[in-house]
């Protein structure tokens, strides 16, 4: 009957969360043929219900120390709900027991046997704890009777701690008087006659004899005693701790020993593991967080973000992963206020329901800002602070460049930001020290094997590549996978001909075809172009060069498009760094590195975890170029945030740039990989940027804002919002709904504000909100939030704007035309090269990532507002062979800044007494 109910509740469980089981874990140590029978028993029984039963064995010769290793490691797998430590302990070295049971995690402890369930059973915390089975069991068999436990005389023979004990706290518990006996107990049969409820658990054969008992009393009989029978084969037979015999005649119910508690005890650990599960889901079903939210304390004037930062105290990320459903196992803590996320947490996550994907991005920029890393973050904390969804942002890593450069911090501003901002804008978690890592080795070994093939004869090479240790040769694995490129099936070093060592050895690689730069994430124009191999030990080979800044870098788009660390490892071996003389393309796997860069990415590929400043959680993870590429936070950090939030949550991430650049390619290339489909447009503007558009006067940094800007000027900022008009247009051709978020300054009018909405909804805005969550946190951002709830209820008829196999002129031409308003493009020679090419190669199938100005819809950064009929010049295309685009370059791509006369270092420093940040802005 028990295990009946039990397997309803597990289709149950399955059907509501398609791939979930319950976990049952049983560690043996030793090899008792008791123990071997009662496990048996066990994992016969889960099998029948529908539960995961697992069996660990470890040998009789386990020390403690094994054991508790053991325990640890059951401890923190998500996938065992329940586990046991099957006792007696079999090993031939000392183990305390104790120690052991109380090593097993009280919310695993289906056997009730810890030090904290035993408490709380003792102190009658009934549904916070789980009971020993056994007295679990007989409570069960108690109830099938029918009788009525409260206000009856209960008596109870034994005093263990596996069932004695607890029996008698379970009975108090369900208001019976509760006497306990025991060998020693002078007054045993007297006692035993006062007996309602009885239950025997001694330890010896017959010891309570049947004229004790009182009639009609229920008697529960939890012995196990062998006495000699020569009429059993085996010279013994089982009997109970109860005279069996003569206890029945006045017993109105009594156990049989075997068949009666033993069975129950087994069906009660298969309902502790249920109960276990369903505790788990409960907890952890995504849907279903309990987060703490931080409350702002708003001055006025706003003070600087620094001080707005270190002013709230971030709650412990642990907290926060906890309260958004991650486990223990799945989170790795730097420190108090930063972790990663392992990518575990997806594959537990995998077939439960992704929730609203929302992309914010903004007009055209313009050095008056927009303010779209603060509209994201006062958007999630107004979905989650204020309206109580569950909401995840998904933020890009900013380059430390910029931070010490002109640019500041990108953690947002005012009271929407990501805390700690000085963690967020330096080195967090080291993603982008990896990358540096990772892009200077591949440069390396690039430069180094040109120098190896210039001075070295093939066999020589092939000596050195392939050499002979302790007399044998043998190529590694990225060896072979090389040779099956060559389409050489040989594995034997010695079975390759001369020829075929030629191939193997020789990339061959012409120096001006390399595309694969040197990176330092650090503003130094110097770097921009330098001569490298000017030592005399590299034997005059010497050819121009440069650094990039690091977030420019192909491996930051490898991991920001990557969706495993499978899928990481297989771009990253894709890279093309140069060509052949031959035209073929050079790739890191040719150079033999591709596993090495993965060994320096395996930490940068999970996802950083931080928390805004009203304590929703935020990923940051991974920084890509948004011009020379695809400007987006990490697939995988979406994938992990849609999963955690649940179907009705909502994940909040954004687009570099302005909507044709960021967004363009957040659909066309983010979305193609990821296969997610976003079902919301936010689109953020500002008066002031608008009035730039209509054609206000220029700024200048330091100077005061021109009194356009300042003052009320309706038909500077009408003529702007031909630009807004546009990228809503853009992002509509997608087939998404639009919200504009027109971001409030104090000093736009009403009648500024009120004409932005007006015009916004005129050119098919889903909705357009005006903001103040800059001042005001996620308070100014609620209409904004509900406006973006209603728009996610609308059907989404998301598509992209281009087939990939179209060839890569037409490619081109639809974005500029549909996106840009080109009238048409023009290929520069180099360019047209590069398609016949690229083509040639085989990469003509991929994306497209135009590197274009960011200041203008056109290739001019002079020409604001929604510019038309231009022709827009293609200078060269390039390949991001393992990212997986094509970026053609509309003029001139700086890839490394410079810094300013005055750069932002002079503002930042560390007190020394406080070991704070001062200065980041």
């Amino acid at each position: 009957q028990v295990r009946e109910r039990l397997k309803k509740q597990v289709v149950e469980m399955k059907e509501k969360f398609p791939g979930f089981r319950p976990g049952l874990a049983i560690l043996q140590v030793g090899n008792r043929d008791d123990s071997n029978l009662y496990i048996n028993m066990k994992l016969k029984a889960a099998a029948e219900i529908g539960i995961s039963a697992n069996h660990i064995k470890l040998p009789n010769t386990a020390t403690e120390a094994d054991v508790l290793k053991c325990i640890a490691s059951l401890n923190g797998d998500p996938a065992v709900h329940g586990f046991i430590v099957q006792l007696p302990l079999d090993s031939d070295k000392p183990i305390n027991t104790e120690k052991i049971t109380n090593a097993v995690a009280p919310e695993k402890d289906v056997d009730g046997l810890s030090s904290i369930n035993a408490g709380k059973l003792s102190r009658g915390d009934l549904g916070d704890c789980f009971i020993p089975c056994t007295p679990k069991g007989c409570m069960e068999l108690i109830r099938q009777t029918g009788i009525q436990v409260a206000g009856k005389r209960a008596v109870v023979v034994g005093r263990s701690k596996i069932v004695g004990a607890p029996m008698h706290d379970l009975l108090l518990w369900n208001h019976a008087t509760v006497t306990t006996c025991h060998s020693k107990t002078s007054t045993l049969a007297e006692e035993v006659g006062k007996a309602d409820i009885l239950v025997v658990a001694a330890g010896k054969a017959e010891m309570v004899k049947g004229e004790w008992i009182k009639p009609g009393a229920i008697v529960i009989d939890c012995g196990i005693n062998h006495v000699p029978d020569s009429t059993k084969a085996s010279g013994k037979r089982v009997v109970g701790d109860v005279a069996y015999s003569t206890a029945k005649e006045k017993a109105s119910y009594i156990t049989p020993v075997p068949g009666g508690v033993g069975p129950m005890t087994v069906a009660m650990l298969m309902q502790s593991t249920v109960e276990s599960a369903q505790r788990f889901l409960e907890k952890f079903q995504p849907g279903k967080w309990n987060i703490q939210y931080n409350q702002l304390t708003l001055k006025v004037p706003v003070p600087s973000d620094i001080e707005i930062s270190q002013s709230c105290i971030p709650k412990p990320i642990d907290q926060v992963a906890k309260e958004v459903g991650l486990l223990p196992d799945e989170v790795e803590l730097y420190g108090q206020t930063k972790a990663k996320v392992h990518l575990s947490a997806l594959k537990r996550l995998k077939n439960q329901p992704d929730g609203k994907y929302i992309v914010v991005t903004g007009i055209t920029p313009t050095p008056l800002g927009e303010g779209k890393s603060t509209t994201t973050v006062g958007l999630v904390q107004a979905l989650g602070a204020h309206l109580h969804q569950n909401v995840f942002a998904c933020v890009r890593q900013p380059s430390q460049g910029p931070t010490f450069g002109i640019k500041g911090g990108a953690a947002g501003g005012g009271y929407c930001q990501v805390i700690p901002m000085e963690e967020f804008n330096l080195h967090l978690t080291g993603d982008i020290h990896a990358i540096t890592a990772a892009n200077n080795l591949v440069a390396a070994a690039v430069d180094a094997r040109i120098f190896h093939e210039l001075t070295q004869t093939d066999q020589a090479l092939y000596n050195r590549l392939v050499p002979s240790v302790n007399g044998v040769r043998k190529f590694s694995d990225i060896q072979i996978r090389r040779l099956q490129k060559l389409g050489i099936n040989k594995t034997d070093p010695t079975a390759l001909t001369k020829e075929e060592v030629n191939l193997f050895v020789r990339l061959d690689i012409d120096p001006g075809t390399i595309t694969w730069q040197r990176v330092l994430d650090t503003n130094d124009r110097f770097l921009r172009k330098i001569t490298i191999g000017q030592s005399p030990t590299e034997k005059g080979f010497s050819r121009m060069a440069q650094f990039d800044i690091t977030v420019s870098s192909e491996i930051m788009a490898v991991l920001a498009l990557s969706d495993g660390l499978d899928d990481m490892k297989k771009r990253l071996g894709r890279m093309v760094v140069a060509s052949s003389k031959r035209g073929e393309p050079v790739t890191t796997d040719d150079l033999g590195v591709t596993g090495a860069l993965a060994v320096l990415m395996k930490d940068a590929v999970k996802p950083n975890l931080m928390q805004t400043l009203e304590g929703t959680p935020v990923f940051v993870h991974a920084g890509p170029f948004a011009n020379i590429a695809h400007g987006n936070s990490s697939v995988l950090a979406d994938k992990i945030a849609l999963k955690l939030v649940g179907k009705e949550g909502f994940v909040v991430t954004e687009a570099g740039f302005g909507a044709d650049i960021g967004m363009e390619k957040f659909f066309n290339i983010k979305c193609r990989y990821s296969g997610l489909r976003p079902h919301v447009v936010v689109l953020v503007a500002t008066v002031r940027a608008l009035k730039m558009h209509g054609g206000g006067p220029a700024v200048t940094a330091g100077v005061p804002l021109p009194k356009e800007y300042m003052e009320e000027n309706l038909q500077l900022l009408a003529k702007g919002c031909s630009n807004l008009n546009k990228q809503i247009q853009n992002a509509r051709m997608f087939g998404v709904p639009v919200v504009v978020a027109v971001n409030a300054f104090k000093t736009d009018t009403k009648a500024e504000l009120a004409l932005v909405v007006q015009l916004a909804k005129e050119a098919g805005a889903f909705e357009a909100v005006e903001c103040t969550h800059w001042a005001e946190g996620g308070k100014g951002a609620v209409a904004l939030a509900q406006a973006v709830q209603r728009a996610s209820q609308t059907p989404s008829n998301f598509r992209f704007l281009y087939n990939v196999e179209f060839p890569v002129i037409d490619k081109i031409r639809l974005i500029a035309q549909q996106i840009y308003g080109a009238s048409d493009i023009e290929l520069l020679p180099e360019a047209q090269e590069k398609v016949s090419v690229y083509t040639k190669q085989g990469f003509g199938n991929l994306p497209i990532c135009m590197a274009k100005t960011h200041l203008s819809l056109s290739h001019d950064p002079e020409q604001k507002g929604a510019p038309t009929g231009f022709i827009l010049p293609i200078r060269d295309i390039r390949a991001s062979v393992g990212a997986g685009f094509l970026y053609p370059l509309v003029g001139t791509m700086s890839t490394m800044p410079g810094l300013p006369t005055r750069p932002c270092f002079y503002d930042i420093d560390l007190d020394p007494a406080s070991g704070e940040v001062n200065g980041l802005f």
